[in-house]
């Protein structure tokens, strides 16, 4: 189960892990942008990583995060792409298995597959010296799998945490619930995945903002996450942007890092 009432304790005290690894490994620098990846579940987390269309992907795609474990990586100055938690995996010595939610083609390292829906994403297009500013978000468009926050370490004002901190598996509407074998609600999909049609994918006749409009179950989404992606057009509250470094991107954040 995702730990839900985690104290800001546990999270400063991996924080201070993760950034004592930042200063020591040197990263941050103009060569890159470093993501420091903190699992503050109470299960292991398997990231999902994949870089946008001519963007690497780093690490191979993937790797395994146990409870308290954190990661710390380069990626290059503009790079995009995106990271899911990946949950309920299973992989044996060659790398090869399955994941409740959010799995990659059943490789431990996606190398450059995408996740199964649902999963939570964070996406980031990161700035260049030319044009530095970064943008980054929490999307919930394909569903929900694990809570999710990214945050700068540093930066400067009007720098933001995107993240949708709440477990939406606790309070899916039923219409959306995806059951593991256990019979437990392992993740929530989205209103286009769940029942298609442009209406609820914003393409064809509302592939615009003005005629895309959010449903029912987006409303839902957005009084669970409100800093978080309920829909394709929902830029106003969702989109963050920044000028640091380093971003700490934390499975399962405690609700008191959520402002």
């Amino acid at each position: 189960m995702v730990r839900g009432n985690t104290t800001n304790k546990s999270l400063l005290a991996l924080l201070s892990v993760a950034i004592m690894a930042a200063v020591s490994s040197g990263a941050g620098n103009d060569s890159g942008i470093q993501l420091i990846l903190v699992n503050n579940c109470a299960e292991s987390i398997w990231p999902g990583l994949l870089g946008t269309a001519g963007h690497p992907t780093p690490q191979s795609g993937g790797f395994h995060l146990g409870p308290g474990d954190q990661a710390a990586f380069d990626v290059p100055l503009g790079w995009s792409g995106r990271v899911w938690p990946r949950r309920g995996c299973s992989f044996d010595a060659r790398g090869l298995g399955s994941c409740a939610t959010g799995d990659c083609g059943g490789a431990l390292r996606c190398g450059g597959r995408p996740g199964a829906t649902p999963a939570t994403v964070v996406e980031m297009t990161l700035g260049t010296p030319k044009s530095p500013l970064h943008f980054y978000d929490v999307s919930l468009v394909d569903g929900f799998n694990a809570p999710v926050s990214m945050s700068p370490v540093g930066g400067g004002a009007g720098c933001g945490v995107a993240g949708c901190h709440a477990d939406m598996n606790a309070c899916c509407p039923s219409a959306l619930e995806v059951r593991d074998r256990e019979g437990k609600v392992a993740g929530c999909r989205s209103a286009c995945r769940a029942m298609g049609g442009d209406r609820y994918c914003c393409t064809g006749d509302y592939a615009s903002p003005e005629r895309c409009r959010p449903t029912i179950f987006a409303h839902v989404f957005k009084a669970v996450c409100p800093k978080a992606y309920s829909y394709a057009y929902d830029d106003a509250t969702s989109l963050n942007r920044c000028k640091a470094s380093r971003y700490l991107i934390t499975f399962c954040p405690p609700s008191s890092s959520r402002n």
